[in-house]
């Protein structure tokens, strides 16, 4: 019983917190040349930096990049490399549960957060050669930059 208490408090926090704001996620930590592309323009990413749905996040050589999503996923992303935040939609209210992300090039880790437990079928990360539903709770991709 305790559990489901926790588990209604954190959803009812997550929705409150997106309910707020249009963002998905924050940066967490940036080291190197990181940098977002949003509307067609590139910007300088520090700590705390809020994540948009379309944002396409960049790291350049030796740059590295982690952030933390509305729905508690965490993705880490190494030098040289490129993922675009697709869709992301996180309303347990409604039901509503999507997380679509493009890995353009590079490396990048991701463990998953209440959208990968709550609707698995809901969480795709679409790579040039194939697109990978995520049914466990981690992994690692990396896509040459051919």
């Amino acid at each position: 019983m305790k559990w489901l208490i926790c588990v209604v408090c954190i959803l009812i926090n997550c929705t409150l917190a997106a309910a707020a704001s249009d963002s998905v996620g924050t940066i967490k930590t940036a080291t190197g040349t990181v940098s977002i592309e949003r509307a067609q323009k590139v910007l300088p990413v520090k700590t705390g930096d809020k994540i948009f749905e379309g944002d396409t996040l960049r790291t350049g050589n030796g740059g590295s990049l982690g952030a933390v999503l509305m729905d508690d996923s965490f993705i880490s992303i190494g030098p040289n490399s490129a993922i675009a935040i697709s869709e992301f939609h996180f309303a347990p209210e409604k039901g509503k549960f999507s997380f679509i992300t493009r890995m353009l090039k590079g490396t990048a880790a991701y463990l998953s957060g209440i959208i990968a437990k709550l609707s698995p079928q809901s969480v795709r990360f679409e790579t040039p050669v194939a697109a990978v539903g995520i049914r466990g709770t981690k992994f690692l991709v990396h896509v040459d930059d051919d």
